[in-house]
């Protein structure tokens, strides 16, 4: 099978019906969708279950779970896949008529002396409206890897599909306690180990961010799971992503959240300082507030 389409669910019932309209639109057929039930109190299972009895043109693979947050639900899902190539399409989100059949397109134009090089490829996302998410570059396509996503200006959020023995290769890492990390954290250590991106300027996703959704409740994911944000400080500055000003900026506005909550030796594990060096950062901001913290 070409591609895996996957959802991850979480009473989102009520959205699901226009996903699933895009999937039954699709230009390009051969593909499976695995939807992940996290633990939906709402109506989803019996949803999924009465498209299964519908029977579309493509299959249809449920697996219904304990509430354990969207990274777990992604891993869930690799482990599911049949797909060359894994697509996470999220509940509040649905695909363009065309979005499977520009995915395609645009793997194959990967020389195959070439693609071991690459993670996959990447679309562009819009809202509602036709406006597109981000910033991109100019031109039809561009091959760079997500810490080189700054400098060439491929900002916002964007639809990667990327080979699903890849995402084997790069599981999301869990933490018993916590429900989320950022996917930089994966696509990082892509990057890190030189795998890119063939990102091409054409919309194949339309997204509407939801006040209840993980990309509207960034700040308030990252306080609540404190090793895996400070797994992605301690990457990001490892991999290049921050300097050193950024790294130690960060490193204070972290310390400065958790100080009350952790110890110093708990904090210092995470960001792989020594605790002196914590224990220094905290008597500072004694005096010192890092901006954006507090009142």
């Amino acid at each position: 099978m070409r591609f895996t389409v996957f959802t991850p669910a979480y009473n989102r019932a009520a959205l699901i019906p226009r996903l699933y309209e895009s999937l039954k639109g699709q230009t390009f057929r051969d593909f499976e969708w695995i939807v992940v039930d996290d633990g939906s109190s709402d109506n989803t299972e019996e949803l999924i279950e009465s498209y299964i009895t519908e029977k579309p043109f493509f299959p249809i693979v449920f697996r219904r779970i304990e509430n354990g947050g969207k990274p777990n639900a992604v891993n869930i899902g690799v482990t599911l896949a049949s797909g060359e190539i894994f697509v996470s399409l999220d509940s509040d989100d649905y695909f363009t008529s065309d979005a499977l059949e520009l995915l395609d397109e645009a793997e194959r134009s990967i020389p195959e002396n070439e693609k071991r090089s690459f993670a996959g490829i990447g679309g562009l996302k819009a809202y509602e409206n036709g406006n597109m998410i981000g910033q991109t570059f100019d031109g039809e396509t561009l091959d760079c890897t997500n810490l080189q996503r700054i400098e060439k200006r491929v900002l916002g959020d964007k639809a990667e599909a990327v080979y699903t023995a890849v995402m084997k290769k790069y599981p999301f890492p869990i933490f018993e306690g916590e429900k989320f990390i950022t996917e930089s954290v994966v696509f990082d250590r892509m990057a890190h180990d030189g795998l890119k991106v063939r990102y091409f300027n054409k919309t194949v996703m339309i997204c509407e961010y939801r006040s209840d959704g993980l990309s509207e409740r960034g700040k308030e994911l990252f306080t609540s799971n404190p090793k895996g944000y400070g797994l992605y400080l301690y990457e990001a500055a490892l991999f290049g992503r921050h300097g050193f000003k950024t790294k130690w900026r960060t490193y204070a506005s972290y310390i400065y959240t958790y100080k009350g909550k952790m110890s110093a030796r708990e904090i210092s594990k995470i960001l792989h300082i020594g605790r002196i060096t914590v224990s220094l950062i905290s008597l500072m901001l004694v005096f010192y507030r890092p901006a954006g913290r507090g009142n």
